[in-house]
């Protein structure tokens, strides 16, 4: 059945290839706008929202007022702005998961997100790191983890903020190419990964670097690689995984900003064109980058062919892991 929405969502076929008097038809936003982070208060999601949220504010005179609605991997705040009214008036932070890993994770999804969701801008990208207690594993190297790992009877064990995410998918990818007995432990977080590793009661975790560079600058843990295509300038001496002698295993978490598919493309143009202007500022790629997160911005284009394009990677990782959230 054709629909409003659809007939919208036809004309939004390149708005980042408008012209640039197109733009100035735009005066978005006219009013408050809301934002739905699918996470829960003080997460990364959340406070780097946050951070953009205020300049955008900064720019335009309009409140970006701030809704969380958590769950399901991210998908309820996600629904609720796939399910919103196509008028610019509400959009949200979407993890990799939404755009490239639920899809594979969950037999029925709420929402297609390829029909029913548009894209604005990349919003930010951080690499994963793998890290091992300073006092409990030898290991200084990935080669050397990767012998300690195989000569252990018992195997090994990683840990991950919980079932389909990014941590999970890269310890299974790791032990599945290594040839290592590798079990799975999910936590609630970082917050909670670190002390049993520290403990001695996890072998290793490739997370988030964000949540371990404190942990491993003071020297507690080591870190052996980071899963970006390059150096991590928080950690510039821990090699790439390519550098450590693994090759294919670049994988990176990233967001993007999204509105309801059907938005008029004048409006995701200048939405856009914000987001970009804002990632480039010196001041606020500083801000992120003291979270360990790089600013992004980008056209919806941009979007859509990353998603595409890592798709089939994060389903034969979520294959490998047997991972599933029904």
């Amino acid at each position: 059945m054709t629909t409003r929405r659809t007939l919208l969502a036809a004309g939004l076929a390149a708005p980042a290839l408008l012209p640039a008097g197109s733009l100035a038809q735009s005066a978005w936003p006219e009013r408050p706008v809301r934002v739905i982070v699918p996470w829960p208060p003080g997460g990364s999601t959340d406070v780097l929202c946050r951070i953009v949220c205020e300049r955008l504010q900064q720019i335009t005179g309009q409140p970006f007022a701030i809704e969380n609605r958590p769950g399901a991997g991210g998908n309820i705040g996600a629904d609720a702005i796939a399910k919103s009214a196509p008028d610019g008036y509400t959009m949200g932070p979407l993890t990799l998961g939404v755009w490239a890993i639920s899809q594979f994770l969950f037999t029925r999804m709420p929402f297609d997100v390829d029909r029913e969701m548009q894209p604005i801008s990349m919003h930010w990208e951080l690499p994963n790191v793998m890290v091992v207690s300073s006092q409990h594993t030898p290991a200084r190297t990935v080669a050397e983890f990767i012998a300690f790992a195989k000569a252990r009877r018992q195997g090994v064990s990683y840990g991950s903020p919980g079932v389909g995410t990014t941590a999970q998918l890269c310890g299974a990818l790791f032990c599945d190419r290594q040839g290592i007995d590798g079990v799975h432990v999910p936590f609630r977080g970082a917050a909670q990964i670190a002390p049993a590793m520290l403990a001695g009661d996890l072998t290793f975790a490739i997370d988030n670097l964000a949540s371990y560079v404190p942990i491993v600058q003071e020297g507690r843990m080591r870190a052996l690689a980071v899963t970006s295509a390059e150096r991590h300038p928080a950690l510039p001496d821990v090699p790439t995984m390519a550098e450590a002698g693994i090759p294919n295993f670049v994988v990176t978490s990233w967001c993007a900003f999204g509105m309801p598919a059907g938005v008029p493309a004048p409006i995701v143009a200048r939405a856009s064109q914000l987001m970009q202007q804002i990632a480039a500022e010196p001041a606020m790629q500083e801000r992120f980058l003291r979270t360990g997160a790089h600013a992004r911005g980008s056209s919806p284009e941009v979007v859509w062919e990353r998603a595409r394009r890592e798709r089939p990677l994060w389903q034969e990782m979520v294959r490998i892991s047997g991972a599933r959230l029904d």
